[in-house]
């Protein structure tokens, strides 16, 4: 609200969300450390763009009760969504197509963070990670707080969408995930980047204009047409039948793949 120019103290919006029924978020207590015998620490902190990325599954179904996975890919350092592989089954070889076209057009990190699923530990990912110098960071098994980045970026995308959304098929949650995703990265702001969205935060650390990333996914079409400016419990629904890549489809009369 402030970055739209409205002077108003948070303790009045904290109230207006109780009201209307919306989450207020809670404070976090405060943790210790990980610490090894030795006194080093064991998780490593980003301190850059393309330092440390690190991805996880999340699992959601459709209104015909179908299961269906995603696969989140996020940069630690900027806090940005820089994928969300949505389909029924993800393997190994769907790790490996996402994390190519990341590479591809994002460059290549330096580490990646993920837990012990077998998808993260295949061969085929080991090869393509080490082949581009990718080092690994397996997080000790039961411990999903070790990768706290990821896992606090999956409770928004639950909270957020998947919660607040009811898909009536594959195609749907698709569209809806990915418009969620952009407003995630060039409107929502993140309280660790200054109230900035991670898009925006991303562009600056690169030397690039602020709304960059905003600009780039203008073909979204809905996204500047001021459909997500109102106020809504469900602002994804309230946008026009424009979908992904400038094609325009009606939702309803998709059909599930």
């Amino acid at each position: 609200m402030k970055a739209v120019g409205w002077d108003v103290n948070h303790k009045r919006v904290a109230r207006i969300w109780k009201r209307e029924g919306l989450k207020v978020p809670k404070k976090q207590p405060k943790r210790s450390r990980l610490w090894l015998n030795d006194g080093s620490c064991i998780r490593l902190r980003p301190q850059y763009q393309n330092h440390v990325w690190s991805y996880d599954f999340v699992q959601d179904k459709t209104r015909d009760g179908r299961k269906f996975r995603m696969l989140t890919v996020i940069d630690e350092f900027t806090r940005e969504c820089l994928a969300v592989s949505v389909a029924r089954r993800l393997n190994s070889q769907d790790v490996l197509d996402v994390l190519t076209d990341l590479m591809a057009m994002r460059g290549v990190p330096e580490h990646i963070r993920s837990d012990n699923g077998a998808e993260f530990r295949a061969k085929a990912v080991q090869r393509l990670l080490g082949k581009v110098g990718v080092k690994t960071l397996y997080i000790e098994p039961g411990s999903p707080w070790e990768n706290g980045y990821n896992e606090s970026f999956n409770g928004r995308l639950r909270d957020e969408c998947l919660n607040m959304e009811l898909f009536n098929n594959l195609m749907e949650a698709k569209i809806i995930i990915e418009r969620w995703r952009i407003l995630y990265n060039t409107i929502r702001p993140h309280t660790s980047l200054g109230y900035n969205p991670p898009g925006r935060s991303g562009s600056r650390y690169l030397g690039a204009p602020a709304r960059s990333a905003f600009h780039r996914r203008q073909d979204y079409g809905c996204i500047e047409g001021g459909c997500v400016k109102g106020v809504s419990s469900s602002p994804m629904r309230r946008c026009c039948s424009t979908i992904m890549r400038g094609q325009k489809r009606r939702p309803s009369l998709v059909q599930d793949r």
